[in-house]
């Protein structure tokens, strides 16, 4: 697994953002339920950064953004806050509108990450270049140098392929076929050896 470093670094400054806003002791300024519109975009940008931090296959990329942001952080940090001598309490609500907002990012980043990965697939044809770097996003040894991720499906060389790499000045490993069996090589092959024995025969009786 590989770290990428931009959204890692915007979801750390969002990270210490949001625990100044919703840990201190100042009040942020409200408007009937306008916190929990703060806690959905808190939420969702959260997420939207997490998600590309780590460069794994998109089922755990999943699983690990449902675990850390709705969970983790939407339902600890308001436990967290209900704990603290800040005045602040303990609001389900703040929990629904994190989930919420977590989870509409998950969804949006989900399905862009879908799409990016079959644009991927279709570019590599399915096919491993030798060189090539592993693309663990592809699910490409994953589970070791022998595992293969489900759901990536490795075909053989399709016919259209095989002549598309096929030379036709290559040298041809097979005998060309002689016509009729070789019957009419084997005449001219007779031919031939009766002819030169006349020659023969016509020199002897001129030297006698």
């Amino acid at each position: 697994m590989r770290i990428r470093k931009a959204p890692a670094g915007a979801f750390v400054v969002l990270c210490l953002l949001a625990s100044a806003a919703g840990f201190g002791r100042s009040q942020l300024p409200q408007y009937k339920q306008s916190d929990k519109v703060l806690h959905f975009v808190t939420f969702f940008l959260l997420t939207l950064c997490f998600y590309w931090i780590i460069e794994t296959n998109r089922r755990r990329v999943i699983h690990l953004t449902l675990f850390v942001c709705p969970l983790a952080l939407g339902v600890g940090s308001e436990i967290i806050q209900g704990i603290l001598p800040n005045d602040r309490e303990f609001d389900p609500y703040d929990i629904i509108a994190n989930a919420v907002g977590s989870l509409a990012a998950l969804a949006l980043c989900s399905w862009y990450h879908k799409r990016m990965l079959e644009r991927k697939r279709r570019a590599k044809q399915y096919q491993v270049v030798p060189g090539d770097d592993v693309d663990v996003e592809l699910g490409e040894n994953v589970n070791g140098a022998d595992g293969q991720e489900s759901g990536v499906v490795r075909e053989g060389m399709s016919v259209e392929e095989e002549l598309d790499n096929w030379d036709e000045n290559a040298e041809d490993n097979w005998d060309p076929e002689e016509p009729n069996g070789g019957a009419e090589t084997e005449q001219a092959g007779k031919a031939d050896a009766a002819a030169t024995a006349a020659a023969e025969q016509s020199a002897k009786k001129r030297d006698d």
